[in-house]
């Protein structure tokens, strides 16, 4: 059975987002754990130092990271569809919301980024 490109890319993402999620329900405990924590006069030193790795910001990080690398897979995968559909590279621009060099790029980079 042949691949498809985007639906591999679309699965890609929604692993992504489902870790976000995941991710984000840690974020909000610890969230609300500083903010009882500096409620009991704790400093964000005590507090940070007591807690461990990984941090709030760290785990953020990752989570745009994972999703900017899906979302841009699935844009590659959705240009390259497109185009061979038979869209133009300024309709897919449009589409988009870019550029058309951006879409050019999009074309001419591999299928697997």
């Amino acid at each position: 059975m042949k691949t498809d490109p985007v639906l591999d890319a679309l699965d890609e993402v929604v692993r992504a987002l489902e870790a976000n999620i995941e991710r984000a329900q840690v974020m909000i405990e610890r969230a609300n754990a500083i903010r009882r924590q500096r409620a009991e006069g704790l400093s964000y030193r005590e507090i940070e130092a007591g807690e461990g790795r990984p941090i709030i910001v760290e785990v953020t990080r990752g989570n745009l990271a994972a999703l900017a690398q899906a979302g841009s897979r699935l844009r590659r995968a959705e240009a390259h569809a497109l185009h061979a559909e038979g869209m133009t590279i300024g309709e897919i621009a449009e589409l988009f919301g870019v550029t058309r060099q951006r879409v050019s790029a999009l074309l001419k980079g591999s299928r697997r980024s």
